[in-house]
């Protein structure tokens, strides 16, 4: 039996939450050959494995990865986490779109390419610049419906409907996983339920996946959880949300039915699933917090709106509200004194590292509500983190069987000039914190059962063929990792910081980590959905 590569001596935890057992692997090009013992003359590359777990390679199903990977191969600061699959498609996806879809991304940087005719064409692209991890795709919900309406909010034509309708079905054809939607953010929100299952319904045919960041995780949590699960019911198709959580200290007591009517819905036949990240707070743009109806038209609306004293006023009116028509993001975090700035604005501003409540006078105004629509007004383009949800919530979400892993973040070393850009923790360290924190000190879930949780789960639910067990047969994606000692160490305050206890990884069979160094090899491909 030819042999490339032998990962000798470890403790293979098989992605299916079976029990760890001794044995060697032995790998031929891109795929495993054998599980168990091999023969010690064999002549081939050994990796040292002894004392150490050897898994499947982990799946990131909520990436944001493919403008970094563009800048920089290596994913490094997943790759030293053991990541080797990054997921795409909330709310965007690099492809099918046009040039309408720059005013939502932010300033053009050099080297990144967006504005692709498929979604096929965009992750091709990707993968040919040379890339450590293997990428796929949801098609975004906000790509459909820039294409059909641009920024308007109403009802599409049934001749728009047909036409989108049609760019899915070939999309899953060329292997997408399904839709992926944000429906806080406009102009994906505009969408409507009926509108939403009937894309699905294509989605359905090809056994692919209705996921999605639902229209609120607060105030509107379970009856938006509701429309998921309806979703997925009239259009036949699976269905997974996005980042599960209960936003709000005044809604954290809904995360309880909201999982109970997950299981709910799974013990009658229902294939639902979630996924999250093992952090207390949520990251996004600060405009997120204005209210969707001062967002159509676009960013240069927007703009316009903020330049208006009479507008301004009633959004701050509007942001101190709860209602039943938009996520309140600026309640959900306590009016300020949970949103915490990550950079300086554009115009030199210092917010970088202060909480909103603390650079009220900074920005000329004595009020919250008022100091944040002058931050967008200055850098419409700026990040912050939301502090909005409770640790006992994230104990609950992470002990369930149907819950995976996302990082919701690129993906990129720690280093120049990643380290001068704000980011949240998580871009370093969800999947140590995970193994580490929730499931070894924690004791949430046996190590077994937390690998399955970021292997074959996402594996099986995404139709990744190959991925996420190791098997003889499978494709040689692999993590050795000390499970003593693998640990998150990126803070709110010191977020560029990688992870420690990933000692190798190998994805298609090609050593990316040796000894908790990156090399320079790139052998990533573009993945597809099996049916």
């Amino acid at each position: 039996m030819p042999v490339s590569v032998v990962v000798r001596g470890g403790v293979v935890h098989d992605g299916t939450g079976a029990p760890g057992r001794r044995a060697d692997v032995a790998i031929e090009g891109d795929r495993v050959v054998a599980v168990g013992d091999v023969d010690g003359d064999v002549d081939a590359r050994v990796v040292d494995a002894t004392g150490l777990a050897v898994c499947p390679g982990f799946i990131n199903v909520l990436s944001h990865a493919w403008g970094s990977l563009q800048l920089d191969g290596s994913g490094a600061s997943d790759t030293l986490q053991g990541v080797t699959t990054e997921v795409f498609g909330e709310a965007f996806s690099l492809g099918p779109t046009d040039e309408q879809i720059l005013a939502l991304l932010g300033p053009d940087e050099e080297g990144i390419q967006v504005v692709f005719d498929r979604l096929s064409t965009g992750l091709d692209t990707v993968a040919r610049m040379g890339i450590v991890p293997n990428i796929a795709s949801f098609v975004g919900g906000t790509n459909l419906r820039i294409l059909a309406a641009g920024f308007d909010d109403r009802r599409l034509t049934e001749a728009e409907l047909g036409t989108l309708r049609g760019i899915v079905r070939e999309e899953m054809q060329e292997g997408a996983l399904g839709i992926g939607t944000a429906l806080i953010y406009p102009p994906g929100r505009f969408a409507d339920t009926d509108e939403l299952v009937s894309l699905c319904e294509v989605v359905g045919e090809y056994d692919g996946v209705y996921i999605s960041h639902l229209r609120s995780e607060g105030d509107q949590f379970l009856e938006c959880l509701d429309e998921l699960l309806a979703i997925g019911q009239r259009a036949q198709c699976r269905t997974e949300v996005y980042h599960l959580k209960a936003a709000g200290r005044h809604n954290h007591h809904k995360m309880a039915p909201a999982i109970e009517r997950i299981a709910a819905a799974r013990d009658a036949g229902q294939r639902v699933t979630a996924d999250m990240y093992p952090y207390a707070a949520g990251g996004t743009a600060l405009g997120a917090s204005i209210p969707p109806p001062y967002h159509v038209g676009g960013p240069a609306a927007l703009a316009a709106r903020l330049d208006s004293a009479t507008e301004r006023r009633r959004m701050a009116a509007d942001m101190r509200r709860r209602s039943d028509d938009f996520e309140n993001l600026f309640l959900a975090a306590d009016e300020g004194a949970g949103i915490l700035l990550l950079s300086d604005l554009a115009d030199g501003t210092p917010t970088g590292g202060r909480r909103l409540s603390e650079v009220v006078a900074d920005l000329g105004t004595t009020d919250p509500a008022d100091a944040l629509l002058e931050a967008v007004r200055r850098d419409p383009h700026v990040q912050s983190v939301y502090f909005m949800i409770g640790e006992e919530n994230i104990r609950l979400g992470l002990g369930q069987p149907w819950v995976s892993i996302g990082s919701d973040a690129a993906a990129h070393p720690a280093a120049a000039p990643w380290i001068e850009r704000a980011t949240h923790p998580r871009t370093y360290g969800t999947f140590a914190r995970f193994l580490g924190h929730y499931a070894r000190d924690l004791g949430l879930v046996t190590f077994d059962e937390a690998i399955r949780r970021i292997t074959s789960l996402p594996a099986d639910t995404l139709g990744l063929a190959g991925r996420g067990r190791l098997t003889s047969g499978a494709f040689a994606d692999l993590v050795v990792l000390d499970p003593a000692t693998v640990i998150d160490t990126a803070t709110y305050e010191q977020p560029h910081s990688h992870a420690l206890g990933v000692r190798h990884v190998l994805v298609n069979g090609v050593p990316v980590v040796t000894d908790g160094a990156v090399t320079d090899a790139r052998p990533g491909r573009r993945l597809r959905r099996a049916r």
